[in-house]
């Protein structure tokens, strides 16, 4: 992960026990937050992968059958 990344998340966690929130409490959410967004983005681009994978072998078939 990158190091500006972490900063953000540690800015995050500081503004949220700032604001009367409890460290644990923050640190959790914001890492709650984190991993969600993380795992939607993977599963967004799985779905990407899967429809792009999919192309090149149906052309490759279409081409060795003209051959």
């Amino acid at each position: 992960m990158a190091l500006w990344m972490l900063v953000a998340f540690g800015d995050a966690v500081l503004l949220l026990a700032g604001l009367g929130i409890p460290a644990l409490v923050a640190l959790f959410s914001v890492v709650a937050v984190t991993v969600a967004g993380v795992g939607a983005w993977l599963v967004a681009r799985r779905g990407a992968q899967v429809h792009e994978d999919a192309l090149p072998a149906r052309v490759a078939v279409r081409y060795r059958r003209r051959a």
